[in-house]
């Protein structure tokens, strides 16, 4: 049975925390709790916002009380609905990571001590989890950056970084969605648009999915920008199959708080 703790969040939302640590299997649940919230379609509930290790649930007070909604809450077990998913559909993100959309990563090579070549086979050889979204419309807060890659923020944040950058900031890699300030190291760049307000969805990924991260040419690039443009991309989605862990820990509590760029 999951256990998480219920609190109200001023008078119109209530949140279900699940724990002081930032960890896959926390963070399945946290989304398997909003599925199922989702799911009942729980009249007066408006907006859910998932977190690392929270779901704020935003609601109507005066169509649904706080004691109401948490009472319905207390009932659901995200731990049962989550043990049940064995397989997750995996985006591929396409990531061209040559010097004009990178210019931080020979930076990134002499902090590291790693070739360019080494940490491009390294960050495109991970699957990512969508922990979460924030900070822009369409950001992703990914988790499972390898060590090796790791670093800090700029020193001197930019004042514009490029809409779909790929950046590095501490234990995380993300994707600026559009141009905006930013002090992570920029290593890539993708042609996919992660928000695009024309689209019925404006977000292209959501909290609790998967994307991996495949190096193109700058002519693939090219190439797949112009069938972005025209609409007739087709985004390629895999199936992968998980492996339970004993340790699915990924990020510390109080390692990165996600809330700088």
């Amino acid at each position: 049975m999951s256990r998480f703790t219920i609190f109200p969040e001023g008078d119109r939302a209530l949140v279900a925390d699940f724990g002081n640590i930032i960890d896959e299997k926390i963070n399945d649940e946290v989304n398997s709790l909003a599925s199922m919230i989702t799911a009942q379609k729980i009249s007066g509930v408006s907006e859910l916002l998932p977190t690392y290790r929270s779901l704020v649930v935003f609601y109507d007070p005066l169509v649904l009380t706080y004691g109401e909604l948490r009472a319905q809450l207390e009932k659901m077990d995200p731990d049962e609905a989550s043990a049940d998913v064995s397989t997750r559909e995996v985006l591929e993100v396409p990531c061209c990571y040559e010097e004009e959309f990178a210019p931080d990563l020979k930076g990134l090579s002499d902090l590291s001590g790693l070739s360019t070549d080494e940490i491009i086979k390294i960050h495109s050889g991970i699957t990512y989890k969508i922990y979460m979204l924030g900070f822009l419309p369409g950001f992703v807060y990914l988790g499972g950056l390898d060590k090796r890659i790791a670093a800090p923020r700029l020193d001197s944040p930019r004042t514009s970084i490029p809409a779909r950058s790929v950046g590095i900031g501490g234990s995380q890699t993300g994707v600026y969605p559009i141009a905006s300030p930013g002090g992570w190291r920029l290593i890539g760049s993708t042609p996919l648009e992660f928000y695009d307000p024309s689209r019925q969805d404006p977000i292209l990924c959501h909290a609790g999915e998967y994307i991996h991260f495949s190096p193109v040419s700058k002519a693939e690039y090219t190439d797949i920008r112009k069938e972005v443009a025209m609409g007739g991309y087709i985004p390629v989605i895999n199936t992968i199959h998980i492996e339970d862990s004993a340790d699915r820990s990924l990020i510390s509590a109080e390692g990165s708080t996600g809330n700088e760029q």
